[in-house]
């Protein structure tokens, strides 16, 4: 990705993620407060991410599994009846409301709308673990969608997520991008591989 191109992406990512932070207020509040009377603890989780360059940062999401989910149960893994998840959370989940925080992550110039997802800083490896190849995924910012999430998303392994993630990197252009938003709409309206295997 030339400078220019990244100087474009950057504009488009900020412009949008402010007009859509402004237009989705609403239902973020109404999000919020059905969160807080659903079940107790935070509105927003927080987890840490590997990002651009390998450099970790605070990845923000709609909580929508009971507090401290991540050290009961099944761990970082969920399912489609994982008992962990809040009736409201439940439903966030399947329509990705959940990942409208991150909207700020963008903003902060830690995300974009499309780009690789961020895995955690230890799994599926720790950052100087990945082969030479897969880290090609890391040169670009991570995003909310990206080209392995609209062919499979959580249903398809971690190396079939990174060979994706490197033709992405490798083949990026604004209309693949746009087409990746398109796709993502389709998926989301068909809820479809919202849980892990």
């Amino acid at each position: 990705m030339k400078k220019i191109e990244r100087v474009v992406k950057r504009i488009l990512d900020v412009f949008f993620a402010s007009l859509l932070l402004v237009l989705l207020s609403p239902l973020m509040l109404i999000t919020a407060v059905a969160i807080k009377l659903d079940s107790p603890g935070p509105v927003i989780f927080k987890q840490e991410r590997l990002g651009k360059d390998g450099k970790t940062f605070t990845m923000y999401k709609f909580r929508s599994m009971v507090h401290g989910a991540e050290k009961i149960g099944m761990g970082i893994f969920t399912a489609s009846n994982d008992p962990r998840i809040t009736r409201v959370g439940r439903f966030l989940r399947q329509y990705s409301i959940d990942e409208l925080p991150q909207l700020w992550n963008i903003i902060k110039g830690e995300m974009s709308f499309v780009g690789p997802r961020p895995p955690l800083p230890f799994y599926p490896k720790k950052y100087e673990e990945y082969e030479e190849w897969v880290k090609k995924r890391f040169e670009v910012l991570p995003g909310i969608t990206g080209w392995a999430q609209v062919h499979g998303r959580n249903l398809i392994d971690w190396y079939e997520r990174f060979k994706l993630d490197v033709w992405y990197v490798e083949n990026w252009s604004l209309a693949l991008d746009a087409k990746i938003i398109l796709l993502t709409i389709v998926k989301v309206l068909k809820r479809e591989g919202v849980y892990d295997r």
